[in-house]
C-alpha cells in the first residue's frame, strides 16, 4: 500500500483508447494516481518496473483475453490485486477470473464509468483488509514465538541454575560427607549415619540433574539436536518397555536452538505418546535433511490410532502442532490401525 500521503496507483488495461481515457480520467478524478496500457505485453512491461495497488483488467485484448490472460500477467511475479472489464454477454468468462483472485467485476454499459470509483474504492478497501490480515497474523507469530523464546531462556536460567548452583551444593556436601567418614573411625553407628547421608545427597544430585536436564533437553550447538534424540533413544530403552532406535544417516546440523528445542519436545512427545499407548515392540526416531528440507519422523509399530484415545485428542497432537507452528513446519499424522502411528515434522531450512 502507498503512504498515507501518497494516492494508490492503479494500472488501466483496454484496448479501446477512447474507453481507456475515460476510464483513466474517471479514476483521476476521484484521487487515484493512473497509468494505462492497450495490450497484455505493454501492462506486463511497466508491471516488471512497478507495482500498482489495483489493476484494472479488459479481458479481450488484441495479445490474449480470458483466464489465460489473467494467469499468464499474474505468473512468476507477485499477484496484484485486479478488478476485470468484461462486455455483455461475457459474465461466465468473467465468473471463472474471479475463481483465480479477481476482487470485482464491472461490465462495459452505460454505467462503466459511474460504477468504476465505486468498484474501484471497495476493491482497494479489501485489498487493504487484507494485507491488514497478513500484518496482523505476522506480528501474532512474532509475539508468540518471542513469548516461547522468553519461557525457553528462563528454562534454561533455572536449568543452569539447578545444575551449577544446587547441583554443585550438594556434590559439595557430599564429599564433605565422605571426608568425615575418616573421623568416624571407631564409631559404626556415625559411620553408618554418614553413609546414608551420602546416599540420599547422591539421590538428590541425581534428581537434580535430571529436572535440570528436563529443563534444557538440547544444548545450543548445532549438533546438540542429534545428541538429544540419541539420548532420548537411551532414556526409552532404559524402560524396557519398548525398544527405540535413533537412526540419522548423515549429520545434522540446527544452527537455531529455539527451533532444536521445539523438534525435540515432538520427538519426545510423540516417542512417549508411543510408549504409553501403542502396544507396539518398537518405536523409530529418524531425522534427515534433503534438498533444503529437514524431516523429523517418529514412527511405532503398535495398534494404531484407531485402538487408543478416540480420535487422538488426548495424545498432544495439538501441542505437537503448535510447536510445528511455531517454527514455521508442518506436521503431519499418519496412521492404519494395526499398522501403527507415524508423526513426520518438516520445515525448510538454509543449507
Amino acid at each position: 500500500m502507498p503512504p498515507p500521503d501518497q494516492s494508490p496507483q492503479i494500472l488501466v488495461v483496454d484496448d479501446d483508447e477512447g474507453l481507456l481515457i475515460l476510464m483513466a480520467e474517471a479514476l483521476r478524478a476521484d484521487g487515484h494516481e493512473v497509468a494505462t496500457a492497450t495490450t497484455a505485453k505493454a501492462a506486463q512491461a511497466w508491471l516488471a518496473e512497478h507495482t500498482p495497488a489495483l489493476m484494472i483488467l479488459d479481458l479481450k485484448l488484441p495479445d490474449g483475453g480470458g483466464p489465460a490472460l489473467v494467469a499468464e500477467m499474474q505468473q512468476g511475479r507477485a499477484p496484484v490485486p485486479f478488478v476485470v472489464v468484461t462486455g455483455q454477454g461475457d459474465e461466465r468468462v468473467a465468473v471463472e477470473v474471479m475463481k483465480q483472485g479477481a476482487l470485482d467485476y464491472v461490465m462495459k454499459d452505460t454505467a462503466l464509468l459511474e460504477l468504476l470509483p465505486t468498484v474501484v474504492k471497495r476493491s482497494l478497501a479489501t485489498v487493504a483488509q487484507g494485507q491488514a490480515l497478513v500484518a496482523a497474523q505476522a506480528e501474532h507469530k512474532r509475539l508468540e514465538r518471542e513469548i516461547l523464546a522468553v519461557g525457553e531462556r528462563e528454562r534454561h536460567s533455572i536449568g543452569a541454575d539447578l545444575h551449577d548452583g544446587l547441583g554443585q551444593q550438594l556434590t559439595a556436601l557430599e564429599l564433605m560427607c565422605t571426608a568425615l567418614k575418616e573421623d568416624a573411625a571407631g564409631r559404626p553407628d556415625f559411620a553408618k549415619r554418614l553413609a546414608t547421608m551420602g546416599t540420599l545427597l547422591r539421590d538428590a544430585i541425581a534428581q537434580t540433574r535430571f529436572l535440570a536436564r528436563g529443563l534444557v533437553p538440547v544444548g545450543s550447538s548445532p549438533d546438540a539436536l542429534q545428541i538429544g534424540l540419541a539420548e532420548l533413544a537411551e532414556q526409552i530403552n532404559a524402560l524396557r518397555r519398548v525398544r527405540c532406535v535413533f537412526e540419522s544417516p548423515r549429520p545434522v546440523a540446527v544452527a537455531d536452538p529455539f527451533v532444536a528445542g521445539h523438534l525435540y519436545r515432538i520427538a519426545q512427545e510423540a516417542a512417549n505418546n508411543a510408549v504409553k499407548h501403542a502396544r507396539g515392540r518398537t518405536v523409530t526416531i529418524r531425522l534427515s535433511v534433503a534438498l533444503g528440507v529437514l524431516q523429523l519422523e517418529i514412527a511405532d509399530d503398535g495398534t494404531g490410532l484407531g485402538k487408543q484415545r478416540g480420535d487422538g485428542s488426548g495424545l498432544g497432537l495439538g501441542v505437537m502442532q503448535h510447536r510445528a507452528s511455531v517454527i514455521g513446519g508442518e506436521l503431519t499424522v499418519a496412521s492404519k490401525r494395526g499398522e501403527g502411528v507415524t508423526v513426520r515434522c518438516r520445515l525448510s531450512v538454509k543449507p
